[in-house]
């Protein structure tokens, strides 16, 4: 299959994938119902439950290793990777007070970046980007904060918290810090994660931009719409993903203490930024577009300009020819001995003439 073909049936693919995600019409609000498509083998259950001078990090099989870790003094944190299992997912929320509504956001995962606020928990809906096989693909990552916990759901093994993990290991700030600070740590990582995509666009637009001067093709113009379209997938991820700091930033205490604010406004500057590279990149792309049909434009000028003279040309040289042609009787020239060779020389110097007036006026 063509590279076109196959950016066409991979540019459909999030279409389907909306509808075979939606819930059932008439489904009850709250109704836990698990992805259609599973993208691990297995549920794992990652936990990291440290405070100032302690950490513990193992790895689980059920809610029950969980429970004393709900009313400890320190913080904990919870990451599940892979939804499929739906009484896992149903007994975390009856364990940790979570709000049906939002498990049920966590199984949906077309859900726009978000944050709900319940009675005494907070439940943020994010976006990570990852580029596979030169195509940029979109996962969700949920997070609930409590006033001591963060748990966090994610539908494949790959994440961005791995530089998180370090920290924490590392026992630097964020270890004598609240759940507040380790879900701003969470944020603040997928934010930064943007960057490093942000910056492959701009080699890539920097790629293109020399192949636009030399010698730009079909193909050109067909990576030239891929970028577009994958900008256009970043700036839907960020621009909401910006709100959901604001509002994240403005919830009152005690989930959300004051000392933690000043950093999620750091992430919010960040969000800002890289939106306003996006914003960039898409005018880049969106100039590049326009060489590229100017380019083909220009070209195809200088062949009908090439094609112009030549016709230009041989118009006068053919009305000559087809003069002497007729066959006529009476015709004096063609019975002179010079006849020949001076119709030749009028040809030429007619089309010698035209040459040198469209030289004159610049047309060559």
């Amino acid at each position: 299959m063509s590279r076109r073909g196959k950016r066409l049936r991979l540019g459909s693919l999030p279409g389907r994938s909306l509808l075979s995600r939606a819930k059932r019409p008439g489904t009850a609000p709250g109704t836990l119902e698990p992805p259609p498509e599973r993208r691990v083998e297995e549920v794992a259950i990652q936990v990291m439950d440290f405070g100032a001078e302690t950490l513990d990090e193992k790895t689980v099989e059920g809610v029950e290793e969980l429970l004393p870790y709900r009313d400890s003094d320190s913080v904990t944190w919870i990451h599940v990777v892979g939804l499929h299992d739906v009484e896992l997912l149903r007994g975390l929320g009856e364990a940790f007070g979570l709000h049906p509504l939002a498990l049920e956001d966590v199984l949906h995962t077309v859900q726009r970046p978000k944050l709900d606020v319940y009675e005494d928990h907070l439940f943020l809906v994010l976006k990570r980007l990852e580029v596979r096989e030169e195509e940029l693909q979109s996962d969700q990552v949920s997070l609930f904060l409590t006033r001591g916990c963060v748990l966090t759901f994610h539908e494949t093994k790959g994440d961005d918290f791995d530089a998180v993990r370090e920290r924490i290991r590392k026992g630097n700030r964020i270890r004598s810090s609240g759940a507040d600070y380790l879900a701003y740590a969470l944020v603040d990582a997928l934010v930064d994660a943007f960057f490093p995509i942000l910056e492959r666009f701009g080699e890539r637009i920097e790629a293109l931009e020399d192949e636009l001067i030399e010698e730009p093709t079909e193909e050109t113009l067909e990576r030239i719409h891929g970028i577009r379209r994958d900008l256009l997938t970043l700036r839907r991820s960020v621009w909401p993903q910006r709100e959901v700091l604001t509002a994240f930033e403005r919830q009152e205490p005690p989930l959300v203490r004051e000392s933690t604010r000043v950093y999620l406004r750091d992430c919010y500057d960040h969000a800002v930024q890289i939106l306003d590279l996006t914003e960039t990149y898409r005018d880049l792309a969106t100039g590049m577009l326009d060489v590229y049909l100017s380019r083909v434009s220009n070209r195809m000028n200088e062949v009908m300009k090439v094609l112009t003279v030549m016709a230009s040309l041989f118009i006068p040289l053919t009305f000559i020819a087809g003069v002497y042609g007729m066959n006529f009787q009476h015709m004096p020239e063609l019975g002179l001995e010079w006849g020949y060779p001076a119709v030749w020389g009028l040809m030429i110097a007619v089309a010698a003439g035209l040459l040198w007036f469209f030289k004159r006026k610049g047309w060559l």
